[in-house]
Protein backbone atom coordinates (compact mmCIF):
# COMPACT_ATOMS: atom_id res chain seq x y z
CA UNK A 1 0.00 0.00 0.00
CA UNK A 2 2.63 2.45 0.77
CA UNK A 3 4.11 2.22 -3.00
CA UNK A 4 0.86 3.16 -4.00
CA UNK A 5 0.31 6.07 -2.04
CA UNK A 6 3.97 7.53 -1.69
CA UNK A 7 5.04 10.04 -4.80
CA UNK A 8 8.51 8.96 -6.02
CA UNK A 9 9.80 12.32 -5.26
CA UNK A 10 9.83 14.13 -1.63
CA UNK A 11 7.32 16.40 -1.39
CA UNK A 12 8.89 18.22 1.15
CA UNK A 13 10.91 19.36 -2.22
CA UNK A 14 8.11 19.30 -4.55
CA UNK A 15 8.32 21.67 -7.65
CA UNK A 16 6.30 20.90 -10.66
CA UNK A 17 8.85 23.48 -12.64
CA UNK A 18 11.82 20.89 -11.99
CA UNK A 19 11.51 17.41 -13.41
CA UNK A 20 13.39 16.29 -10.56
CA UNK A 21 11.45 17.35 -7.94
CA UNK A 22 7.90 16.52 -9.43
CA UNK A 23 6.00 12.98 -9.75
CA UNK A 24 4.50 12.92 -12.70
CA UNK A 25 2.06 9.50 -11.84
CA UNK A 26 1.31 11.38 -8.09
CA UNK A 27 -0.09 14.34 -9.62
CA UNK A 28 -2.46 13.08 -11.96
CA UNK A 29 -3.65 10.38 -9.45
CA UNK A 30 -4.60 13.56 -7.12
CA UNK A 31 -5.89 15.12 -10.64
CA UNK A 32 -8.33 12.25 -10.85
CA UNK A 33 -8.81 11.69 -7.13
CA UNK A 34 -10.00 15.12 -6.76
CA UNK A 35 -11.87 15.30 -9.97
CA UNK A 36 -14.39 12.93 -9.52
CA UNK A 37 -14.84 14.37 -5.88
CA UNK A 38 -15.66 17.27 -7.56
CA UNK A 39 -18.11 16.10 -10.35
CA UNK A 40 -20.26 15.20 -6.82
CA UNK A 41 -19.86 18.25 -5.89
CA UNK A 42 -21.61 19.53 -8.63
CA UNK A 43 -23.99 17.44 -8.76
CA UNK A 44 -25.10 18.25 -5.08
CA UNK A 45 -24.70 21.69 -6.25
CA UNK A 46 -27.16 21.64 -8.81
CA UNK A 47 -29.37 18.89 -6.80
CA UNK A 48 -32.00 21.65 -6.41
CA UNK A 49 -32.40 22.71 -9.46
CA UNK A 50 -33.21 19.14 -10.55
CA UNK A 51 -35.85 18.61 -8.43
CA UNK A 52 -37.12 22.26 -7.97
CA UNK A 53 -39.52 21.80 -11.65
CA UNK A 54 -41.28 18.49 -9.99
CA UNK A 55 -42.01 20.04 -6.94
CA UNK A 56 -45.16 21.38 -7.39
CA UNK A 57 -45.84 17.68 -9.08
CA UNK A 58 -45.92 16.31 -5.84
CA UNK A 59 -48.52 18.66 -3.57
CA UNK A 60 -46.12 21.64 -2.93
CA UNK A 61 -47.42 25.03 -3.73
CA UNK A 62 -44.78 27.12 -4.83
CA UNK A 63 -45.39 30.66 -6.62
CA UNK A 64 -42.61 31.28 -9.63
CA UNK A 65 -41.13 33.69 -7.57
CA UNK A 66 -40.30 31.16 -4.69
CA UNK A 67 -39.04 28.72 -7.11
CA UNK A 68 -36.55 30.93 -8.48
CA UNK A 69 -35.61 31.48 -5.40
CA UNK A 70 -35.26 28.18 -4.25
CA UNK A 71 -33.12 27.66 -7.29
CA UNK A 72 -30.86 30.70 -6.29
CA UNK A 73 -30.21 29.80 -2.98
CA UNK A 74 -26.99 27.12 -3.60
CA UNK A 75 -25.17 30.15 -5.74
CA UNK A 76 -25.29 32.24 -2.75
CA UNK A 77 -24.24 29.73 -0.78
CA UNK A 78 -21.80 28.33 -2.88
CA UNK A 79 -20.37 31.42 -3.79
CA UNK A 80 -20.37 32.64 0.22
CA UNK A 81 -17.96 29.43 0.92
CA UNK A 82 -15.93 29.41 -1.68
CA UNK A 83 -14.97 32.75 -0.04
CA UNK A 84 -13.83 30.83 2.96
CA UNK A 85 -12.69 27.90 0.81
CA UNK A 86 -10.10 29.94 -1.13
CA UNK A 87 -7.96 30.41 1.28
CA UNK A 88 -8.15 26.89 2.90
CA UNK A 89 -5.48 24.80 0.17
CA UNK A 90 -2.15 26.36 1.55
CA UNK A 91 -3.53 25.69 5.58
CA UNK A 92 -5.32 22.33 5.57
CA UNK A 93 -3.87 20.62 2.32
CA UNK A 94 -5.31 18.80 -0.43
CA UNK A 95 -5.93 15.11 1.67
CA UNK A 96 -8.11 16.70 4.79
CA UNK A 97 -9.38 19.20 2.25
CA UNK A 98 -11.33 16.82 -0.54
CA UNK A 99 -12.34 14.06 2.26
CA UNK A 100 -13.95 16.49 4.95
CA UNK A 101 -15.75 18.36 1.67
CA UNK A 102 -17.14 15.14 0.60
CA UNK A 103 -18.30 13.91 4.28
CA UNK A 104 -20.27 17.27 3.65
CA UNK A 105 -22.22 16.89 1.11
CA UNK A 106 -23.86 13.95 2.64
CA UNK A 107 -25.88 16.56 4.34
CA UNK A 108 -28.10 18.36 1.56
CA UNK A 109 -28.55 14.79 0.22
CA UNK A 110 -29.92 13.17 2.75
CA UNK A 111 -31.57 16.29 4.22
CA UNK A 112 -33.79 16.72 0.94
CA UNK A 113 -34.14 12.79 0.66
CA UNK A 114 -36.78 13.21 3.29
CA UNK A 115 -37.59 16.13 2.56
CA UNK A 116 -39.88 15.82 -0.84
CA UNK A 117 -41.63 12.86 0.74
CA UNK A 118 -43.54 15.31 2.88
CA UNK A 119 -45.56 17.83 0.72
CA UNK A 120 -45.81 20.01 3.78
CA UNK A 121 -42.43 20.88 4.18
CA UNK A 122 -42.24 24.40 5.36
CA UNK A 123 -40.77 26.55 3.12
CA UNK A 124 -37.97 28.07 5.38
CA UNK A 125 -36.97 24.10 5.50
CA UNK A 126 -36.53 23.85 1.67
CA UNK A 127 -34.41 27.22 1.65
CA UNK A 128 -31.67 25.99 4.34
CA UNK A 129 -31.87 22.59 2.77
CA UNK A 130 -31.02 24.54 -0.72
CA UNK A 131 -28.14 26.44 1.22
CA UNK A 132 -26.66 23.37 2.58
CA UNK A 133 -26.02 22.06 -1.11
CA UNK A 134 -24.22 24.98 -1.87
CA UNK A 135 -21.24 23.15 0.11
CA UNK A 136 -21.16 21.53 -3.51
CA UNK A 137 -20.22 24.78 -5.21
CA UNK A 138 -18.16 26.08 -2.63
CA UNK A 139 -15.56 23.49 -3.05
CA UNK A 140 -14.20 24.17 -6.44
CA UNK A 141 -12.60 27.38 -4.55
CA UNK A 142 -10.46 24.61 -2.88
CA UNK A 143 -10.10 21.83 -5.07
CA UNK A 144 -8.69 23.82 -8.28
CA UNK A 145 -6.17 26.00 -6.39
CA UNK A 146 -5.21 22.95 -4.52
CA UNK A 147 -4.63 21.08 -8.13
CA UNK A 148 -2.48 24.09 -9.54
CA UNK A 149 0.13 23.30 -7.20
CA UNK A 150 0.44 19.78 -8.71
CA UNK A 151 1.14 20.67 -12.21
CA UNK A 152 4.05 22.87 -13.86
CA UNK A 153 2.74 26.15 -15.93
CA UNK A 154 3.01 24.22 -18.93
CA UNK A 155 0.49 21.28 -18.53
CA UNK A 156 -1.98 23.89 -16.30
CA UNK A 157 -4.54 24.52 -18.90
CA UNK A 158 -4.57 20.69 -19.78
CA UNK A 159 -4.66 19.50 -15.94
CA UNK A 160 -7.45 22.66 -14.80
CA UNK A 161 -9.29 22.35 -17.71
CA UNK A 162 -9.76 18.77 -17.27
CA UNK A 163 -10.67 18.88 -13.75
CA UNK A 164 -12.86 21.65 -13.98
CA UNK A 165 -14.83 20.34 -17.01
CA UNK A 166 -15.02 16.89 -15.98
CA UNK A 167 -16.28 18.63 -12.68
CA UNK A 168 -18.82 20.75 -14.01
CA UNK A 169 -20.56 17.34 -15.87
CA UNK A 170 -21.74 17.02 -12.35
CA UNK A 171 -24.31 19.35 -13.15
CA UNK A 172 -25.41 17.87 -16.40
CA UNK A 173 -25.25 14.36 -14.25
CA UNK A 174 -27.62 15.00 -11.61
CA UNK A 175 -29.88 16.77 -14.28
CA UNK A 176 -29.72 13.42 -16.41
CA UNK A 177 -30.14 10.99 -13.41
CA UNK A 178 -32.94 12.92 -11.93
CA UNK A 179 -35.50 12.28 -14.46
CA UNK A 180 -34.66 8.54 -14.98
CA UNK A 181 -34.32 7.31 -11.40
CA UNK A 182 -37.61 9.42 -10.08
CA UNK A 183 -39.23 6.57 -12.00
CA UNK A 184 -38.36 3.69 -9.74
CA UNK A 185 -37.90 2.78 -6.36
CA UNK A 186 -34.07 2.10 -5.78
CA UNK A 187 -32.64 -1.18 -4.99
CA UNK A 188 -32.34 -1.30 -1.26
CA UNK A 189 -35.04 1.62 -0.22
CA UNK A 190 -38.26 -0.14 -1.55
CA UNK A 191 -39.45 0.96 1.86
CA UNK A 192 -39.46 4.25 0.67
CA UNK A 193 -42.61 4.85 -0.68
CA UNK A 194 -43.06 7.07 -3.98
CA UNK A 195 -45.04 10.29 -3.95
CA UNK A 196 -48.14 10.69 -5.90
CA UNK A 197 -48.21 13.75 -9.05
CA UNK A 198 -52.52 15.18 -9.70
CA UNK A 199 -52.42 12.79 -12.44
CA UNK A 200 -51.90 9.54 -10.16
CA UNK A 201 -48.36 8.86 -11.84
CA UNK A 202 -45.89 7.22 -9.06
CA UNK A 203 -42.83 9.41 -8.40
CA UNK A 204 -40.00 8.94 -6.71
CA UNK A 205 -38.52 11.94 -6.29
CA UNK A 206 -36.37 11.30 -3.30
CA UNK A 207 -34.06 9.54 -5.32
CA UNK A 208 -32.68 12.47 -6.61
CA UNK A 209 -30.90 12.81 -3.30
CA UNK A 210 -29.81 9.03 -2.45
CA UNK A 211 -28.76 7.99 -5.69
CA UNK A 212 -25.10 8.96 -5.07
CA UNK A 213 -24.98 8.77 -1.47
CA UNK A 214 -22.49 5.65 -2.12
CA UNK A 215 -20.17 7.20 -4.65
CA UNK A 216 -19.61 10.69 -2.33
CA UNK A 217 -18.93 7.68 0.54
CA UNK A 218 -16.55 5.98 -2.07
CA UNK A 219 -14.52 9.89 -2.83
CA UNK A 220 -14.15 10.04 0.46
CA UNK A 221 -12.38 6.84 1.13
CA UNK A 222 -10.02 7.83 -1.58
CA UNK A 223 -9.02 10.91 -0.69
CA UNK A 224 -7.99 9.15 3.02
CA UNK A 225 -5.85 7.16 1.75
CA UNK A 226 -4.47 8.56 -1.74
CA UNK A 227 -4.15 12.07 -1.31
CA UNK A 228 -1.46 14.25 0.31
CA UNK A 229 -0.46 17.76 0.85
CA UNK A 230 2.30 19.69 -0.95
CA UNK A 231 4.58 22.64 0.59
CA UNK A 232 2.89 25.51 -0.29
CA UNK A 233 1.51 26.99 2.79
CA UNK A 234 0.11 30.92 3.96
CA UNK A 235 -1.74 31.99 6.58
CA UNK A 236 -4.87 33.61 6.07
CA UNK A 237 -3.18 37.47 6.28
CA UNK A 238 -0.53 36.44 3.15
CA UNK A 239 -3.21 35.31 0.59
CA UNK A 240 -5.22 39.02 1.36
CA UNK A 241 -2.17 40.11 -1.36
CA UNK A 242 -3.80 39.29 -4.28
CA UNK A 243 -6.64 42.15 -3.61
CA UNK A 244 -3.80 45.28 -4.63
CA UNK A 245 -3.72 42.93 -7.97
CA UNK A 246 -5.58 44.73 -10.68
CA UNK A 247 -5.47 41.90 -12.81
CA UNK A 248 -7.47 40.06 -9.98
CA UNK A 249 -10.51 42.34 -10.30
CA UNK A 250 -10.02 42.08 -14.16
CA UNK A 251 -10.15 38.07 -14.23
CA UNK A 252 -12.97 38.01 -12.19
CA UNK A 253 -15.01 40.18 -14.21
CA UNK A 254 -13.86 38.16 -17.49
CA UNK A 255 -14.77 34.54 -15.40
CA UNK A 256 -18.17 36.10 -14.40
CA UNK A 257 -19.02 36.04 -17.61
CA UNK A 258 -17.65 32.92 -18.56
CA UNK A 259 -18.48 30.66 -15.65
CA UNK A 260 -20.63 33.07 -13.88
CA UNK A 261 -22.87 32.57 -16.94
CA UNK A 262 -22.23 29.02 -17.10
CA UNK A 263 -23.63 28.14 -13.71
CA UNK A 264 -26.48 31.17 -13.92
CA UNK A 265 -28.08 28.87 -16.90
CA UNK A 266 -27.22 25.75 -15.90
CA UNK A 267 -29.45 26.46 -12.73
CA UNK A 268 -32.54 28.24 -13.94
CA UNK A 269 -32.67 26.75 -17.86
CA UNK A 270 -35.40 24.15 -16.68
CA UNK A 271 -37.65 27.22 -14.67
CA UNK A 272 -36.92 29.25 -17.97
CA UNK A 273 -38.26 26.77 -20.05
CA UNK A 274 -41.31 26.21 -17.91
CA UNK A 275 -41.90 29.86 -17.41
CA UNK A 276 -41.44 30.68 -21.57
CA UNK A 277 -42.83 28.05 -23.23
CA UNK A 278 -44.79 26.17 -20.90
CA UNK A 279 -48.53 27.39 -21.56
CA UNK A 280 -48.11 25.60 -25.26
CA UNK A 281 -50.00 22.79 -25.61
CA UNK A 282 -47.53 20.20 -26.49
CA UNK A 283 -44.82 22.19 -24.40
CA UNK A 284 -41.05 20.71 -24.00
CA UNK A 285 -40.58 18.81 -21.00
CA UNK A 286 -37.73 21.03 -18.95
CA UNK A 287 -36.19 17.71 -17.17
CA UNK A 288 -35.45 16.02 -21.02
CA UNK A 289 -33.16 19.30 -22.10
CA UNK A 290 -31.90 21.01 -18.82
CA UNK A 291 -28.85 19.01 -18.93
CA UNK A 292 -27.73 19.34 -22.51
CA UNK A 293 -26.30 22.92 -22.12
CA UNK A 294 -24.24 22.09 -18.70
CA UNK A 295 -23.03 18.81 -20.75
CA UNK A 296 -21.81 20.66 -23.70
CA UNK A 297 -20.26 24.00 -21.57
CA UNK A 298 -18.48 21.59 -19.45
CA UNK A 299 -16.88 18.51 -22.70
CA UNK A 300 -16.04 22.34 -23.99
CA UNK A 301 -13.97 23.33 -21.29
CA UNK A 302 -12.00 20.12 -20.95
CA UNK A 303 -11.67 19.17 -24.54
CA UNK A 304 -10.42 23.19 -24.87
CA UNK A 305 -7.44 22.74 -21.86
CA UNK A 306 -4.44 21.29 -24.24
CA UNK A 307 -5.94 24.15 -27.00
CA UNK A 308 -5.57 26.85 -24.31
CA UNK A 309 -1.46 25.54 -23.40
CA UNK A 310 -0.86 25.07 -27.80
CA UNK A 311 -2.32 28.66 -28.15
CA UNK A 312 -2.23 30.56 -24.95
CA UNK A 313 -5.76 30.82 -22.86
CA UNK A 314 -6.22 34.62 -23.84
CA UNK A 315 -7.23 34.50 -27.39
CA UNK A 316 -9.78 31.72 -26.14
CA UNK A 317 -11.06 33.94 -24.19
CA UNK A 318 -11.55 36.72 -26.42
CA UNK A 319 -13.64 33.80 -29.03
CA UNK A 320 -15.43 33.09 -25.95
CA UNK A 321 -16.54 36.19 -25.57
CA UNK A 322 -17.14 37.33 -28.86
CA UNK A 323 -19.17 34.06 -29.02
CA UNK A 324 -21.40 34.54 -25.82
CA UNK A 325 -22.13 37.79 -27.03
CA UNK A 326 -23.95 36.94 -30.49
CA UNK A 327 -25.55 33.83 -28.76
CA UNK A 328 -27.23 35.84 -26.56
CA UNK A 329 -28.26 38.45 -28.60
CA UNK A 330 -29.83 35.75 -30.74
CA UNK A 331 -31.71 34.32 -28.22
CA UNK A 332 -33.00 37.27 -27.67
CA UNK A 333 -35.15 36.64 -30.64
CA UNK A 334 -36.85 33.39 -29.30
CA UNK A 335 -37.97 35.02 -25.35
CA UNK A 336 -41.79 35.98 -25.20
CA UNK A 337 -42.83 33.53 -27.59
CA UNK A 338 -45.72 32.99 -29.05
CA UNK A 339 -45.74 29.11 -30.63
CA UNK A 340 -43.99 26.32 -29.43
CA UNK A 341 -42.53 26.22 -32.29
CA UNK A 342 -39.66 28.59 -31.32
CA UNK A 343 -38.32 26.55 -28.84
CA UNK A 344 -35.81 24.63 -31.24
CA UNK A 345 -34.24 28.39 -32.24
CA UNK A 346 -34.53 29.53 -28.43
CA UNK A 347 -32.48 26.10 -27.36
CA UNK A 348 -30.14 26.71 -30.11
CA UNK A 349 -29.06 29.85 -28.63
CA UNK A 350 -28.71 28.85 -25.21
CA UNK A 351 -26.53 25.81 -26.31
CA UNK A 352 -24.47 28.39 -27.88
CA UNK A 353 -23.98 30.66 -25.24
CA UNK A 354 -22.61 27.28 -23.04
CA UNK A 355 -20.50 26.42 -25.96
CA UNK A 356 -18.63 29.75 -25.56
CA UNK A 357 -18.81 29.86 -22.15
CA UNK A 358 -17.07 26.74 -21.91
CA UNK A 359 -14.49 27.49 -24.11
CA UNK A 360 -13.94 30.72 -21.82
CA UNK A 361 -13.84 28.78 -18.92
CA UNK A 362 -10.57 26.31 -20.34
CA UNK A 363 -8.89 29.91 -21.68
CA UNK A 364 -9.55 32.49 -18.15
CA UNK A 365 -7.69 29.11 -16.11
CA UNK A 366 -4.62 28.64 -18.19
CA UNK A 367 -4.39 32.74 -18.16
CA UNK A 368 -4.44 32.96 -13.76
CA UNK A 369 -1.31 30.80 -13.59
CA UNK A 370 0.67 32.74 -16.51
CA UNK A 371 -0.79 36.12 -14.85
CA UNK A 372 0.46 36.02 -11.18
CA UNK A 373 2.82 33.60 -9.43
CA UNK A 374 1.92 29.59 -8.61
CA UNK A 375 0.53 31.05 -4.73
CA UNK A 376 -0.81 33.95 -5.63
CA UNK A 377 -2.58 32.13 -8.80
CA UNK A 378 -3.88 29.74 -6.69
CA UNK A 379 -5.44 32.65 -4.44
CA UNK A 380 -6.68 34.27 -8.05
CA UNK A 381 -8.50 30.83 -8.87
CA UNK A 382 -10.37 30.82 -5.48
CA UNK A 383 -11.58 34.52 -5.58
CA UNK A 384 -12.76 34.84 -9.16
CA UNK A 385 -14.21 31.43 -8.70
CA UNK A 386 -15.98 32.20 -5.73
CA UNK A 387 -17.35 35.58 -7.26
CA UNK A 388 -18.52 33.63 -10.55
CA UNK A 389 -20.12 30.89 -8.21
CA UNK A 390 -22.66 33.42 -7.69
CA UNK A 391 -23.99 33.21 -10.58
CA UNK A 392 -26.92 30.50 -9.62
CA UNK A 393 -28.12 33.20 -7.25
CA UNK A 394 -27.73 36.58 -9.35
CA UNK A 395 -29.40 34.86 -12.27
CA UNK A 396 -32.14 33.41 -10.29
CA UNK A 397 -32.92 36.35 -8.24
CA UNK A 398 -32.54 38.85 -11.60
CA UNK A 399 -35.42 36.88 -13.29
CA UNK A 400 -37.90 36.93 -10.02
CA UNK A 401 -37.36 40.83 -10.79
CA UNK A 402 -37.39 41.28 -14.37
CA UNK A 403 -38.36 39.48 -17.61
CA UNK A 404 -36.14 37.36 -18.99
CA UNK A 405 -35.88 39.71 -21.91
CA UNK A 406 -34.15 42.19 -20.33
CA UNK A 407 -32.25 40.37 -18.44
CA UNK A 408 -30.98 38.39 -21.55
CA UNK A 409 -30.22 42.50 -22.61
CA UNK A 410 -28.01 42.93 -19.85
CA UNK A 411 -26.07 40.10 -20.17
CA UNK A 412 -25.63 40.89 -23.91
CA UNK A 413 -24.10 44.24 -22.92
CA UNK A 414 -22.28 42.77 -20.04
CA UNK A 415 -20.36 40.67 -22.35
CA UNK A 416 -19.55 42.66 -24.52
CA UNK A 417 -17.61 44.57 -22.03
CA UNK A 418 -15.79 41.58 -20.84
CA UNK A 419 -14.81 40.80 -24.30
CA UNK A 420 -12.77 44.31 -24.89
CA UNK A 421 -11.35 43.97 -21.35
CA UNK A 422 -9.86 40.34 -22.81
CA UNK A 423 -8.96 42.12 -25.82
CA UNK A 424 -7.02 45.36 -24.33
CA UNK A 425 -5.41 43.66 -21.71
CA UNK A 426 -4.66 40.26 -22.80
CA UNK A 427 -5.23 39.37 -26.05
CA UNK A 428 -3.77 41.99 -28.74
CA UNK A 429 -0.32 42.37 -29.81
CA UNK A 430 1.73 44.29 -26.88
CA UNK A 431 -0.82 43.26 -24.24
CA UNK A 432 0.40 44.06 -20.58
CA UNK A 433 0.22 40.47 -19.94
CA UNK A 434 -0.36 37.88 -22.64
CA UNK A 435 -1.51 34.53 -21.86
Amino acid sequence: MTSLVRPGVDLATWDPEDPDRWDKRFAWRTLWITTYNLMLAFCVWYLVSAIAPRLNDIGFDLSKGELYWLVAVPGLAGGTMRLIYMFLPPIVGTRTLVGGSATLLLLPMLGWTFAVRDASTPYWVLILLAAAAGVGGGAFSGFMPSTSYFFPKRMSGTALGLQAGIGNFGVSLIQFLTPWVVGFGLLGTAALTPQQTSTGENLWLHNAGLVLIPWVVLGMVLAAVFLRRVPVQANFRQQLDIFREKHTWIMTAIYLMTFGAFSGFAAQLGLIIVNEYGGFENAPDPLKFAFLGPLIGSATRAGFGPLCDRFGGAVWTLVSGIGMTVSTAITLLFLSPTDVGQFGGFLAGMLAIFFFAGIGNAGTFKQMPMIFPKRQAGGVIGFTASIAAFGPFLVGITLSMVSPRSFFVGCTVFFALCTVLTWVYYARPGAPKPS
